[in-house]
């Protein structure tokens, strides 16, 4: 399984099921990753519609599958709402090292209940040095050589 982090760029949700009769919902987002959590701004007032474009960072190690988004709508004197959530696998962006902003079904009790748009950036971790000093292979640079060889023979 690979380590290192994983960048989430939260942008928006559609089609939200409203959960505030009376005005428009103040919507955020919690991003768990393991035991890693997160909390978005709270998108105030912007109802079904939210947009955040706002970026989280996790770092990942050995079992790691998956992202889960929940979507809270923030209730002023009491709990707040829940909206819904959606689970990302994390095998596509561990693969191709980053997937542009898609969509994702958010469902609450089995149902669908909107989407939410996110995109997604690994950056692998480096691993230990090599046999090379920390360099990496090919790189050594011998233009301060001075031993014998082609240089001292004319």
């Amino acid at each position: 399984m690979p380590q290192g982090t994983i960048e989430v760029l939260l942008v928006c949700a559609k089609g939200l099921d409203n959960t505030d009769f009376l005005c428009n919902m103040d919507p955020y987002v919690i991003l768990t990753c393991r035991t890693q959590e997160q909390k978005s701004s709270v998108a105030s007032g912007k109802g079904t519609e939210p947009e955040w474009n706002e970026t989280f960072v996790f770092n990942v190690s050995d079992g790691v599958s998956d992202l889960t988004l929940k979507i809270m709508d923030s209730d002023t004197g009491s709990a707040d709402d829940f909206v819904g959530e959606a689970t990302i696998p994390l095998e596509p962006v561990f693969l191709e090292g980053s997937v542009p902003p898609m969509i994702y079904n958010v469902v609450k009790d089995q149902q669908y209940c909107g989407e939410i748009k996110i995109g997604l950036t690994f950056t692998a971790e480096e691993r230990g040095e090599g046999g090379y000093g920390g360099q990496e292979y090919g790189t050594q640079d011998y233009s301060g050589e001075t031993y014998g060889g082609w240089r001292e023979s004319s």
